[in-house]
C-alpha cells in the first residue's frame, strides 16, 4: 500500500513527532511505501508555551518527510490536499491532537479525496486536557471529512461520538510501546551520565509540565513523612510549559530541596533511556488524560508505574499488576508510593510488565488502521 501520514514530524520535536515517525517505520517494515506530510508552520510562537518547537537532532535519513502545511494559511491546506490526491495513496492517516489543526486537516482531507484513498483520523485527543471554546467549534469540520477513526482509549471514542453520532467506523488500539529511544543502559552508566547516585532510589516524573499533569499533587505526596524511611528521591525531568514558581515554592515550603532532583528542560532523545534506567517507579499523577506516551516508554524500559484513574490510563496500567491506579488524591498517591517501597513490589510488577507489554506492539496499531 501507499500510505501518507499527516501530522507532526521532524523538524518538530516531542512525543507527537516521535509517534508519527515510529508509525511510518512500522509501515515501512511491513513493506509499504510511506510519506509523512508535516508543517511549515505548526503553531505561531505565541501559542507555544515551551522554549522551542524544533528538534536539535539530525533529520531521520530513513524517512520521507515533506513540509507543506501552514496552519495559518488556508491556501497551503488546499495545495497540500491536491498534492496528496496526485500521489494516489491508499490511506491518508491524520494524526489529530487538538482543535487548532482541525480546519487545516479537514480542508486537506477534502481536497485529497480521489480514487480509493481512505481518510482515517488517528486520534490522540479529541478534546484536549485544557479545553477552550474552539474545541466545540472546529472539530466537526475535521470529523465530517474522515471515513473512520482509530482512538487510543475507549474514553476518546465517546468524545468522537459527540461530533459524529456513531455513524462512522471507530476502533480502539492502545498507544504502542515507545521503543525508539534505544535499549536500557546499565544503571551505573546512566547514573554517571546524569550526575546522580547509583545506590539512590528514584521516583520519576517525566515530560513537559502543565497544571493538568498534577505534579503539585506528586510533590505534596512525596512530602509524606513515611517516605523518609527509604533512600528515595523524586526526579522531575521535563520542560515547564507554565510558570515554574508555584512548584518551586511548594518544594521549598515542604522542605523537600534535598529530596528532589530538578532537570526541568526538554529531555533530548539520547538522554531518555538514562532517566528510565534509574527510575524505580514512573509517576503520572494526572488530573486529566486520555492515554500517555510516558506509560509506553515505561513499558519499554520495564518500569512499574503509578497513574491516576482518569481517562484511559487505567486501561493500560492494570492496578496491582504493573503498578498502581489511584484516585486524584494526595494521600492515595502517597499510600501507593509507601506500599511500593515498604513491600518491595518492584520485582513482581516488572515480571508482569514483561508479559503485559506484548499487547502494545506497533503491528497491532497498523492492523487496526488497516481495518478501517
Amino acid at each position: 500500500m501507499r500510505i501518507i501520514i499527516v501530522g507532526t514530524a521532524y523538524p518538530y520535536r516531542g512525543g507527537l513527532a516521535a509517534y508519527s515517525e515510529r508509525l511510518a517505520r512500522e509501515y515501512m517494515n511491513e513493506g509499504h511505501e510511506v510519506e509523512i506530510i508535516t508543517f511549515t508552520l505548526q503553531y505561531p510562537s505565541f501559542l507555544f508555551p515551551g522554549k522551542t518547537q524544533y528538534s536539535s537532532e539530525q533529520q531521520p535519513a530513513d524517512l520521507k518527510i515533506t513540509r507543506m502545511i501552514n496552519t495559518l494559511n488556508p491556501l497551503s491546506w488546499i495545495r497540500t490536499g491536491k498534492a496528496i490526491r496526485r500521489k494516489n495513496a491508499d490511506k491518508v492517516i491524520f494524526c489529530y491532537w487538538m482543535a487548532f489543526v482541525a480546519p487545516a486537516f479537514g480542508t486537506v482531507a477534502r481536497y485529497a479525496r480521489g480514487g480509493n484513498a481512505k481518510m482515517i483520523g488517528l486520534i490522540h485527543n479529541m478534546i484536549p486536557h485544557e479545553p477552550t471554546v474552539l474545541d466545540r467549534i472546529f472539530p466537526p469540520y475535521f470529523v465530517s471529512a474522515m471515513d473512520g477513526f482509530v482512538a487510543m482509549a475507549e474514553s476518546v471514542v465517546g468524545d468522537i461520538n459527540s461530533f459524529d453520532k456513531g455513524l462512522k467506523p471507530k476502533r480502539v488500539s492502545p498507544h504502542p510501546v515507545y521503543d525508539h529511544y534505544g535499549e536500557k543502559p546499565d544503571r551505573s552508566l546512566a547514573a554517571m551520565k546524569l550526575g546522580l547516585h547509583e545506590q539512590q532510589n528514584y521516583i520519576l516524573f517525566f515530560g513537559f509540565i502543565r497544571q493538568y499533569k498534577g505534579l503539585d499533587l506528586l510533590i505534596e505526596a512525596f512530602a509524606d513523612e513515611r517516605l523518609r524511611r527509604f533512600p528515595v528521591k523524586l526526579i522531575i525531568a521535563g520542560e515547564f510549559y507554565e510558570n515554574p514558581e508555584p512548584y518551586l515554592q511548594l518544594i521549598h515550603r515542604l522542605k523537600l530541596e534535598a529530596f528532589v532532583e530538578l532537570r526541568t528542560r526538554f529531555i533530548a532523545d539520547k538522554d531518555v533511556s538514562n532517566y528510565f534506567a534509574l527510575a524505580d517507579l514512573v509517576a503520572q499523577p494526572y488530573r486529566s488524560a486520555t492515554q500517555s506516551g510516558v506509560s509506553q516508554i515505561a513499558y519499554h524500559y520495564e518500569n512499574p508505574m503509578l497513574v491516576t484513574d482518569v481517562g484511559g490510563l487505567a486501561e493500560i496500567v492494570p492496578h496491582n499488576k504493573v503498578g498502581y491506579v489511584v484516585d486524584v488524591d494526595v494521600k492515595k498517591i502517597a499510600d501507593a508510593l509507601v506500599d511500593f517501597y515498604a513491600n518491595g513490589r518492584s520485582g513482581e510488577f516488572i515480571n508482569n510488565i514483561r508479559e503485559e507489554k506484548k499487547k502494545y506492539a506497533w503491528s497491532k496499531m497498523t492492523a487496526t488502521l488497516n481495518s478501517i
